[in-house]
């Protein structure tokens, strides 16, 4: 791991690698909140019409619903969530999480899979359109380097710590981006999940987020991480002298076939390249963080040590 540099004189990867920069485009920030109170698209305004998947979802969902004559309050309870999701669900206003395609598929008979299979569609309509290319690199990587330096990444947040981080940001759409950065932890409960690597400074550890009991559950969740095979978590130590060669977030996609990407994280958003030098440095500044940082039982034992003082 690190992206040996010979892989780019090989002509099929450079093929791969000019193939995935063109479909990758600018993204936005990955694991911060929206700026200021700016909304992340649900593809709403004016390309919002009746056939986005979002409506199209949602008439599906009313039409097989109706026509079996299941009450709203019913199927709430079968997908575990209240009448007004359900009902915001079928008119388009809201992302619904994956457990209610999936109790769709249950209730609705010979669906075969049909409301799953729609979900994944109308998960895009959470996400910034620049962003849905990001997720798309991000399903299909084979490892997911992260460094971040305030916060938890995205990947690993809980429920209660991403909801807390997206308030800061005041966007109207809190839920839809919660429940969005949510579906996203799945491929992490794949048979065979990406490798996720992540350093975190030792400040977004003490970075409160939501009040004690959010930040001891988080914390509690990356323990479980570091302890799940074939995950790494490293802490960057306040002790430690500063790197001065990484002054914001980002991190690195591998992949089975073809070169890495490196993804940079900004104050106006994001930034994915697959530039053969600005990758390598990316490489290079990850590699460093790895030498410099604790171990990963040392990581641990930190955590631990953090959650004991500021938490319990």
């Amino acid at each position: 791991m690190g992206g040996n540099l010979s892989v780019f004189t090989v002509r099929a990867s450079r093929v791969a690698l000019r193939l995935r920069l063109e479909q990758a485009g600018g993204l936005d920030v990955v694991d911060r909140p929206p700026i200021l109170g700016a909304d992340v698209h649900t593809d709403e305004g004016q390309d919002d019409g009746p056939d986005t998947p979002l409506k199209h979802f949602g008439e599906e969902v009313r039409i097989e619903r109706e026509r079996l004559g299941i009450r709203r309050d019913e199927l709430g309870r079968a997908a575990h969530c209240g009448y007004s999701l359900v009902a915001k669900i079928e008119s388009g206003e809201r992302v619904p999480p994956p457990q209610f395609a999936e109790a769709c598929d249950r209730v609705f008979p010979h669906s075969h899979g049909r409301y799953t299979r729609l979900w994944k569609l109308v998960l895009k309509c959470a996400f910034p359109p620049s962003f849905r290319k990001y997720v798309e690199q991000e399903e299909i990587a084979t490892v997911i380097r992260r460094f971040n330096c305030y916060l938890v990444p995205g990947l690993v947040q809980t429920e209660g710590y991403a909801r807390a981080v997206m308030a800061t940001g005041r966007a109207r759409n809190q839920e839809d981006l919660v429940t969005a950065r949510m579906a996203r932890q799945r491929i992490l409960e794949r048979a065979h999940p990406p490798q996720l690597w992540i350093i975190l400074d030792e400040a977004a550890l003490r970075r409160v987020y939501g009040g004690p009991e959010v930040m001891r559950g988080q914390l509690e969740r990356l323990l479980t991480l570091a302890d799940t095979v074939p995950h790494v978590v490293q802490v960057y130590p306040q002790s430690a002298d500063h790197f001065h060669g990484v002054v914001s977030p980002f991190g690195l996609l591998s992949f089975d076939e073809g070169a890495d990407v490196a993804h940079v994280e900004g104050l106006l958003g994001g930034r994915l390249t697959a530039e053969r030098h600005e990758v390598a440095v990316a490489q290079e500044a990850f590699s460093m963080l790895m030498a410099k940082a604790l171990s990963p039982l040392d990581s641990s034992r930190l955590i631990e040590s953090v959650l004991k003082e500021c938490y319990q």
